[in-house]
This record gives structure tokens, C-alpha cells and sequence, in this order.
């Protein structure tokens, strides 16, 4: 188990002072979809391949679905299993747009195992074909994960690991969860390289900078 473990890290340019679990981030942990990853579900289900798609991912807002939407439109055929299913569907939960919908138990941008174009996000799938990074076409949430930025009022903000309590109610009965015990850490690099473009998202180049200088 990797201890929690925060320091402090001030962003020259805009002056927000971080406290990050440099713990996790010069830990090992690597995402293992599709290599033993069990899901969020109630039961172990490695074989689903569904990571962390078994339900519909949350939009931050009406300017993210729009983008969601617009990016759904430029999505190749061949790498989007459910493409005719959407077309007819639609992607989003119910009018409110806040929440993309599910088609046979997970995510409606998940390609299932066997699908001829590649197993995994679809989007993510195009992004790496078009030669973007998928953090410039996934939802928030998606490219987040495992790490969440909360921003205080007062110029400060934490980053640290996500855990079971962020899933609410669900979370305390899901069967594995990746951030917990050691199946997930098994990288090369340190956590911290590993999530080398999200974190720099997340925080800004300069303090991206010093905390993979601090973990290494």
C-alpha cells in the first residue's frame, strides 16, 4: 500500500499554492487495463475489459458535451463500435447532457473486447490515430483519473489520489479498487512521468515540473 504523503509547491506564474500526495505520484502505479484490471463493479469482472467504464462518465458542464459532441462527429466508423447505435441513440443519459449513456452496461464509447477496430475508447482510440493526445478529446474525468484536483477559494488546491469515497455509496462496495494495494504497481517510471501530460493539465507546466523533479 503506498502511504499518503503531501508537500507543498507554490505556481510562479499564478501564485496557487499546491499540497500534493507526492506519495502516490513517485509510486509505481500505471494503469492496467486489459493487463488484470478488475473494474469498479460489485464482483471482480477482468474479463469485461470495461476498466472504468461500466457507467456513464459525468460532464463537467454544457460546454464539455457540446465538446464531447463535436469530437463524436469526427470519429472514424471503424473505431467506434456503437457508432450506428449512437446515431439512433444518441450519447448522453437524457436531455440534460450530463452524463454520456451506457449500451450494454458500460460507456457507449467503449469498444468491447473482440471489436475489430480495438478494444478501449473509442475516442481515445482516435485521438492516438490522428496523432493528438486523448486528454484533448476525452472527458474531464476520464483523462483525470486516478487523480483529482480540488481547487480552494483562497488560492490554494490539493492534488491527490482518487479512492473508494469518490465513487460515493458505490465505492464502498466495489471489489478492487486500482489505487489500493500493490496490482497496479507496476511500472517502469514513476507515477508522477507516467501522467506526465495530465498532471501538467492538472497543475501547470511549472509546479508539473518540480513535483516530478521531487519524486525522482
Amino acid at each position: 500500500m503506498v502511504i499518503e504523503h503531501f508537500e507543498e509547491f507554490s505556481d510562479p506564474v499564478d501564485g496557487t499554492r499546491w499540497t500534493v500526495d507526492v506519495g502516490f505520484l513517485g509510486s509505481r502505479w500505471r494503469c492496467i487495463w486489459g493487463e488484470g484490471c478488475q473494474g469498479i463493479l460489485d464482483e471482480p469482472a477482468e474479463a469485461l475489459n470495461h476498466g472504468c467504464c461500466s457507467v456513464g462518465t459525468e460532464l463537467l458542464d454544457e460546454d464539455e458535451a457540446m465538446a464531447i459532441s463535436a469530437h463524436v462527429a469526427l470519429l472514424d466508423d471503424d473505431l467506434f463500435q456503437f457508432h450506428s447505435w449512437a446515431e439512433e441513440n444518441g450519447i448522453f443519459e437524457d436531455e440534460r447532457r450530463a452524463r454520456t449513456i451506457t449500451v450494454e452496461g458500460a460507456c457507449v464509447f467503449l469498444n468491447r473486447p473482440g471489436f475489430a477496430g480495438g478494444g478501449g475508447c473509442a475516442l481515445h482510440l482516435q485521438a492516438i490515430r490522428d496523432g493528438e493526445r486523448p486528454i484533448d478529446v476525452k472527458p474531464s474525468v476520464c483523462w483525470q483519473l486516478p487523480l483529482i484536483a480540488e481547487h480552494g477559494d483562497d488560492g490554494t488546491a490539493r492534488l491527490r489520489r482518487w479512492g473508494r469515497d469518490d465513487r460515493g455509496p458505490d465505492g464502498a462496495t466495489m471489489a478492487w479498487c486500482c489505487t489500493e494495494g500493490e496490482n497496479a504497481q507496476v511500472g517502469e517510471r514513476t507515477t508522477a512521468d507516467e501522467l506526465a501530460d495530465e498532471l501538467q493539465a492538472l497543475v501547470g507546466p511549472e509546479v508539473a515540473v518540480a513535483i516530478r523533479d521531487s519524486v525522482r
